[in-house]
């Protein structure tokens, strides 16, 4: 079958957040895909082999996506969803440490009903140990080299605008409707991230139209995160560990260290990790390399930087997301306790 066959006749399971699915077969998710090895330009990557045959939860119903290579704002995603606890370990991309929620389409799942019992033809799930090899998905984790030699990476976050082309403006105030409906968020918290969009793009025209001395909060976003350095910012070490508390320095304190565009040594703090401000969490893991989504360049970090555990980005200032990125934090940003 063709593509545009199979999409057809595939009709949608109406998954809700909460949901239990179980992930196909390696073999089943092969046939829907393309010659890239992708589906509706979203491609299945060798990271996601590993959760074949589980069975496992709708997170979040992936609606729509902030695109973060030339922020445009929302865009619209069609039949996918988020599993609880799949996140991309980089393993056939170099190794990369971003840990991007996965995104998966319907036709890769299966809904079951809680009560149902497992099949014997349902595989347990494969280790990263003995997945099967499939050159279709390793040959597609590629795209040439750039001119000094490096492999230039292509996966579903760097193909993200082709899987989901469509912008979603603030004012389609639909997709906060199905953001209730589907059991993504709560209608207070839904309510508030309309308003703070509303809110940030009137604080955009003012920027452009009025006059400097009249803005409110001199036309800052929501959240009025504003760098002081106008020179090269500060850096510190402090060679933290995974399992180590720490404390996410003040506002005024991480402010002190960004330049104009929010950038300490070319890493952003923004309005949703200030949220975090103030509070305590444990270090998860040490970044020192990532994947550039616009390029597809590995880069390895010369300031390394920390995970914390159980902190992503909960779209509260970015138009309900429900993709939750891992965000990066420098250590001059964190204090150990």
């Amino acid at each position: 079958m063709t593509q545009t066959e199979i999409r057809s006749v595939a009709p949608t399971l109406g998954l809700r957040a909460g949901d239990l699915v179980e992930v196909k077969s390696a073999e089943e998710i092969l046939a829907t895909l393309d010659e890239r090895g992708e589906l509706e330009n979203l491609p299945f990557m060798p990271e996601m082999l590993a959760f074949c045959g589980r069975r496992m939860t709708v997170h979040k119903v992936a609606l729509k996506v902030c695109d973060a290579l030339n922020w445009t704002g929302m865009h619209k995603m069609t039949r996918a969803v988020h599993l609880t606890g799949s996140r991309c370990d980089g393993s056939a991309h170099g190794g990369c440490q971003t840990a991007c929620s996965l995104f998966w389409k319907e036709d890769w799942l299966r809904k079951v009903d809680p009560s149902e019992p497992v099949t014997a033809a349902a595989p347990s799930g494969l280790d990263r140990g003995s997945r099967p090899s499939l050159p279709l998905l390793e040959i597609n984790t590629t795209k040439g080299t750039f001119e000094d030699g490096a492999t230039r990476y292509a996966c579903q976050a760097t193909e993200i605008l082709r899987a989901a082309p469509d912008p979603l403006p603030l004012t389609h105030v639909g997709q906060f409707v199905d953001d209730v409906r589907v059991g993504n968020f709560g209608p207070l918290f839904v309510a508030r991230a309309f308003l703070v969009g509303a809110f940030n793009r009137l604080q955009a025209v003012s920027r452009r139209k009025v006059p400097e001395r009249l803005r409110f909060r001199e036309g800052l976003s929501w959240g009025f995160i504003q760098g002081k350095v106008t020179g090269r910012t500060p850096t510190e070490e402090l060679n933290l560990q995974p399992g180590e508390l720490v404390r996410v320095k003040s506002r005024e304190e991480i402010m002190s260290t960004l330049d104009q565009n929010l950038l300490n040594r070319g890493m952003g703090f923004d309005a949703e990790m200030s949220r975090h401000c103030g509070r305590t969490a444990v270090v998860q893991s040490r970044v020192d390399q990532c994947l550039d989504e616009r390029t597809g360049r590995l880069l390895t970090m010369k300031n390394p930087c920390i995970i914390l555990e159980k902190t992503v980005c909960t779209g509260a200032f970015t138009s309900a997301c429900p993709r939750e990125y891992v965000p990066f934090w420098r250590e001059i940003w964190l204090e150990r306790i």
